[in-house]
């Protein structure tokens, strides 16, 4: 073709040879809460996220044990309340209940979660929900995936080095999932 000059890519800047702005230029940072909750510890896990850079930026887990059960979700709720309020997240990731074989277990789950989410319901942000097996498959690749191959995962994934309990390595992982489907659930919409 005749008279057609081709730009070089530093040329255009931040937009494509299309004339669409790149993925670079709109990856804003987000901040993601994941959430990782129970009835005696509920895990916590803030990370965050632009485009495919992950960065840590706290975690932890909020022990309840030994307590009366409505204490338990007090403390859960205040809590879950200053750290919002502490890191200010844009997006919540929370697990999803599951029932396996005690329905006692399911429903205090249930309730640890609920005051989770009463908590966050106060503010802005935006709630998903994604089932544990989905989150295993996320990180680890594999739904089935051990407790211990989450946390090396999601070390590797943050390249995070100090101390890691198994709550905060799940609500981390949460974090991750969430991070890894945003810009797909983006695109249909949600």
């Amino acid at each position: 073709m005749r008279g057609l000059r081709i730009k070089s890519l530093d040329q255009l800047g931040s937009r494509g040879a299309a004339g669409f702005v790149t993925a670079s230029a709109v990856a804003t940072r987000v901040r993601v809460l994941g959430i990782d909750p129970g009835s005696r510890r509920t895990g916590f896990g803030v990370i965050d996220c632009a485009g495919p850079n992950l960065v840590h930026v706290a975690s932890g887990a909020i022990a309840v044990s030994g307590r009366q059960f409505t204490d338990r979700l007090r403390t859960i709720f205040d809590r879950m309340r200053e750290i919002i309020g502490e890191y200010r997240p844009e997006e919540i990731a929370i697990e999803r209940v599951f029932v396996h074989k005690n329905a006692d277990s399911a429903l205090k789950l249930g309730q640890a979660r609920g005051a989770a989410l009463c908590a966050v319901l106060n503010g802005e942000m935006r709630v998903f929900e994604y089932a544990p097996r989905a989150v295993k498959h996320t990180v680890v690749g594999y739904g089935g995936a051990e407790k211990a191959q989450v946390a090396w995962m999601v070390r590797r994934a943050l390249a995070f080095e100090g101390k890691l309990t198994a709550d905060a390595a799940d609500a981390l992982a949460l974090a991750i999932c969430h991070a890894q489907n945003r810009s797909f659930l983006r695109r249909v919409g949600r």
